[in-house]
């Protein structure tokens, strides 16, 4: 299974989102994601068999635990290059960044290599480039965007249900498995 350490924004946050996205032009060469599917990532763990998933969840408990609640909200846009349009995050990216690293921690030590490691950098994307893109007025157009501050509370462990089948426009689904509470 695929799988994923995430902070999933509160529905307030989501209907912010949401209103904004709606009102940005929608060029068919994007394919815009669902909103059911709207996070962000701390760990990405890729395929991810049964046998290391108990240990996991523990050392995710732990990682929560061991982890005060923050504040966050979402704000401003950004791309990646011609591929992919977001929103970033603004409020205790300290906190944020923190919690990322102790879920990858989490993860190597169940076991599971973490070959993607790299910088953290907060984003919940919104949108993906089928084709090379100027993204750059979409990025103008959402730049100022100012979400609402929320409570970050739970960390979450999220399966990927990739669709089959190569329909055009399928979307992953995505499955909270396990939610721990921050407690710091």
């Amino acid at each position: 299974m695929r799988l994923f350490a995430a902070v999933l924004p509160p529905p307030a946050a989501v209907a912010e989102l949401r209103e904004v996205v709606q009102g940005l032009p929608h060029d068919e060469a994007l394919r815009w994601t669902a909103q059911e599917g709207w996070h962000f990532t701390l760990a990405f763990m890729g395929e991810v068999g049964e046998g290391p998933l108990p240990e996991l969840q523990v050392r995710l408990e732990r990682a929560a635990g061991r982890t005060a609640p923050f504040v966050l909200r979402l704000h401003g846009s950004g791309r990646f290059a011609h591929r992919a349009l977001w929103t970033g995050a603004a409020g205790d990216l300290d906190t944020l960044r923190l919690l990322a690293e102790r879920a990858d921690a989490a993860a190597r030590r169940s076991g599971i290599p973490m070959e993607q490691h790299r910088s953290y950098h907060p984003h919940l994307t919104v949108a993906r480039a089928r084709t090379e893109v100027d993204l750059r007025p979409y990025v103008e157009a959402f730049a100022g965007f100012e979400g609402t501050p929320w409570p970050v509370e739970e960390l979450h462990l999220v399966r990927s249900n990739l669709p089959g089948g190569g329909a055009p426009g399928a979307q992953p689904r995505y499955e909270v498995v396990g939610s721990w509470r921050l407690r710091g």
